[in-house]
């Protein structure tokens, strides 16, 4: 009788599973699949891989990731975090030679997920995460605005920055139209309305453009593919010589996708209430797609935040949304890859650099900003822009951490007379190195005055304290009174002590009870000439 039950327990549960995959999760791929199309061509085009690279890494992140990944609703497929680094590589050592990276690089994140160290990456600095992402974003807009205008763009930031003013002199024909009705319609296609503005933008402004470019026969540039998506498939090769520039290219790029995928995890696991992350399976996950797609000839795979956002906003239920998109990307490509050979580059161009510019967030600079990272921000940019994604990052993180090390050892220390006493106020983190600092302050508090003593620190250690303690007994014992906000005993003691009482109230300012409130500390401290109080 049990195992009946349980027998029919388990058909309606698979029952009630295949019911929300038909009702939330299939709809969903769809979707994804859709924006997940033109995002893939455009990346692969940017990292200067093969045009189905793009294609094959879009269907090994929908199937591996979507059936190993730890993170139920994130999808993955070829990032435009990675491009920069991927058109370094392929310039260095070519495409193959760059695919056996990608498997080096997916056997890392294996034997990192494996020793349970993912939640790591998330230490990283996320203000240097975010100018990274700006960084690639800026330089992939470079890049694709010589395109847009129907030239060439260079490997160097630099030249294409510094090019750029002949490039807008010498555009003309359609290419730079067509560009730019990419861009406004992807902007443009937010605002529309109803069912029809649930189309994905890029797949509308791309598909737009091309038949534009067909019906009045426009003579521009277009995507050109060696083969079918099964001549794509190839297997990769170690490099001749170069040993120690391939084996920095693995580590770069294994840490880049593994960062770049939990992050977007994170941000993912905050838009849905349904199954958390295990993050450590998304990067064994991740990782076997990347030795996967090198294998035949893919681009490096990481969780793509924005194909992973519309999947949440689809209604996706499931990672069967995920691995469904993978499918439909694959029936697509085996018919149908001939038809991206009609799509115009300077369409793809605009796509890219729309999503480019979308990877520098206002809300990052405003963080960054109000945080005081902003330099850190900055200088980021600038390495990543002008240097090399990894060196950009160093740069980053080393200055992250010289800034987290200053704040730690800096402290404030200020003075100031209020209502006829002396407010004393120590803010940050009080060590044994700000001593000369502290002590230089309280010498200069005159003998036998009212002093308020505002410790508000982050971190004190003994030797600061020391010197605080030492300090108090000295002016007290030279007549002077000193209250610290914040012990309700030693406000008991004095306010029960007739001859302190006067005193008391004298070293209660409003500032001082300002302050205590503000805390929500129970009452103000006070101690008199003696250690305690005590007159």
């Amino acid at each position: 009788m049990r195992t009946a039950r349980r027998s029919g327990d388990a058909i309606a549960s698979r029952t009630a599973r295949s019911r929300s995959i038909l009702r939330y999760d299939f709809p969903a791929s769809l979707v994804v699949f859709l924006v997940a199309l033109p995002l893939s061509l455009g990346i692969a085009i940017a990292s200067d891989a093969p045009v189905l690279a793009g294609l094959i890494a879009a269907i090994v992140g929908g199937l591996v990731v979507g059936l190993l990944g730890g993170s139920p609703l994130q999808v993955s497929g070829p990032a435009a975090g990675l491009t920069v680094i991927v058109a370094d590589l392929v310039a260095t050592f070519g495409w193959k030679v760059t695919c056996a990276i990608t498997v080096g690089a997916g056997v890392l994140q294996v034997l990192l997920g494996l020793s349970r160290v993912a939640r790591a990456a998330l230490a990283i600095s996320p203000v240097v995460v975010h100018a990274m992402l700006a960084g690639i974003g800026i330089t992939i807009a470079l890049q694709q605005l010589h395109v847009l205008l129907g030239g060439k763009s260079a490997s160097s930031a630099w030249v294409n920055l510094t090019a750029l003013p002949d490039g807008v002199i010498a555009a003309n024909g359609p290419e730079p139209i067509l560009g730019i009705l990419v861009i406004i319609t992807m902007l443009a296609w937010r605002a529309v309305p109803g069912p029809l503005g649930k189309i994905p933008g890029p797949l509308v402004a791309i598909i737009g453009a091309t038949l534009l470019s067909l019906m009045f026969s426009l003579d521009v540039r277009r995507i050109t593919l060696d083969g079918s998506l099964l001549d794509a498939v190839a297997l990769p090769e170690l490099p001749h010589g170069q040993w120690a520039a391939a084996v920095i290219g693995v580590v770069t790029v294994a840490l880049i996708a593994s960062v770049e995928s939990l992050l977007s995890a994170v941000s993912v696991d905050r838009m849905h209430n349904g199954p958390r992350t295990d993050f450590n399976r998304e990067l064994i996950g991740q990782g076997t797609a990347n030795v996967t797609s090198g294998l035949l000839g893919g681009l490096p795979i990481t969780g793509v935040i924005v194909r992973s956002a519309t999947n949440v906003s689809a209604g996706a239920k499931s990672r069967a949304s995920a691995f469904l998109h993978g499918v439909w990307i694959l029936l697509f490509a085996l018919p149908f890859a001939g038809l991206i050979q009609q799509i115009p580059s300077a369409a793809l161009a605009g796509l890219l650099i729309t999503v480019g510019v979308q990877l520098i967030k206002l809300a990052h600079v405003e963080t960054a900003w109000r945080s005081g990272d902003i330099a850190i921000y900055a200088v980021t940019i600038v390495g990543v822009v002008f240097l090399n994604l990894l060196e950009g990052v160093m740069i980053g993180l080393a200055l992250a951490l010289i800034m987290t090390g200053w704040r730690v050892i800096r402290v404030k220390v200020t003075s100031e007379q209020v209502d006829g006493a002396w407010l004393v106020s120590v803010t940050g983190a009080c060590t044994f190195l700000a001593l000369p600092k502290l002590t230089g302050v309280l010498a200069r508090i005159p003998a036998g005055a009212r002093v308020i003593l505002d410790i508000s620190t982050t971190y004190l250690d003994h030797a600061a304290e020391q010197a605080l303690d030492d300090w108090q007994q000295q002016h007290c014992a030279n007549g002077g009174t000193v209250v610290r906000p914040g012990d309700s005993e030693k406000l008991a003691e004095a306010s029960s002590c007739t001859t302190c009482a006067p005193e008391v109230r004298l070293e209660v300012s409003t500032e001082a009870l300002a302050h205590a409130v503000h805390n929500d500390v129970p009452a103000l401290g006070v101690s008199g000439p003696g250690r305690n109080g005590s007159a």
